[in-house]
């Protein structure tokens, strides 16, 4: 996530968080701490996974404080970034500043990079899986709402490809579009009159008499939803390359291999962004600094 970026469309969110943990003040910091106070505290791994969301972490104390100072520490001669591999119990870095600031933020800071950084490591592990394939990795909508941003960008750290973002971004007729319509082909056609000729057209299909009204129809890409292994062999001999193939519905790293061997050209999983269990990391070791 490039610096403009963070700050014309990621700081509106991350004051919404900041503003959710704090209403009016942090009693129990300024209890403890009333007045100004210089400290560090220190940022660790407490498990091994891919790191995802520096900036992000980052950006949560600068906007707090702008004096706030957040120092990456280097391993093997390079500052660590998003996408490397941690290890339980590797120092990621140090934040210095009022320690009012370091502690009202901590948890705001951590929910962020806990989050971004789970869904980086589900999505690696998924996306080494189909190495050597020419399938590609997508994720879907299915993302925390005011996450959506932060959890996308996750997902490219980890490997994996972004589908559209949001419904502004394509076509994508679904079931509930195709029964509104009146049938695939009516669906297809409504949305070929409608959207800007550069928009590809993607259908989803769940059965295979559905996949050959929308090849017949002209779709540029067809989802096989919640198919079995061989109804999704036989639909793509159907296709026969006249479009574009995209997998989706329960993909797991148990199945995804079998899928893969298809030979699908996408195969799509909301678990990227809605099951991915967080990497626990922990700000610890917070001192006070002498002037």
């Amino acid at each position: 996530m490039n610096p403009i970026t963070l700050r014309l469309v990621a700081d509106k969110y991350i004051k919404i968080a900041l503003e959710e943990d704090i209403n009016s003040e942090d009693v129990s910091t300024n209890a403890v701490m009333p007045e100004y106070k210089k400290g560090e505290v220190y940022l660790f791994a407490k498990e091994d996974g891919i790191i995802a969301g520096l900036q992000i972490f980052e950006r949560v104390f600068k906007l707090l404080d702008e004096n706030t100072e957040v120092t990456f520490i280097e391993t093997n001669g390079r500052t660590i970034q998003d996408g490397d591999r941690v290890e339980e119990g590797q120092a990621l870095a140090v934040v210095t500043g009022d320690i009012r600031v370091l502690l009202s933020g901590e948890r705001t800071a951590l929910n962020y990079l806990q989050r971004l950084s789970g869904i980086a490591t589900y999505t690696r592990h998924l996306a080494d899986m189909l190495k050597g394939s020419k399938t590609k990795l997508l994720d879907t909508r299915k993302t925390s709402p005011g996450m959506r941003i932060f959890e996308k960008y996750a997902v490219r750290i980890g490997g994996g490809c972004n589908h559209r973002y949001n419904l502004s971004d394509g076509v994508l007729l679904k079931d509930n579009h195709i029964d509104a319509a009146g049938g695939v082909k009516e669906a297809i056609e409504a949305a070929r009159s409608y959207a800007p000729f550069v928009r590809k057209i993607e259908v989803e299909t769940e059965d295979l008499d559905m996949v050959r009204e929308a090849v017949e129809a002209g779709a540029d890409i067809i989802m096989l939803d919640n198919m079995s292994p061989e109804m999704m062999a036989e639909a793509i001999r159907i296709i026969d390359g006249r479009a574009e193939t995209e997998c989706s519905g329960n993909i797991t790293k148990e199945n995804i291999e079998t899928i893969t061997s298809l030979g699908v050209d996408y195969i799509s999983s909301g678990a990227l962004t809605h099951s991915a269990p967080i990497l626990d990391i922990s700000l610890k070791h917070l001192r006070v600094l002498d002037e």
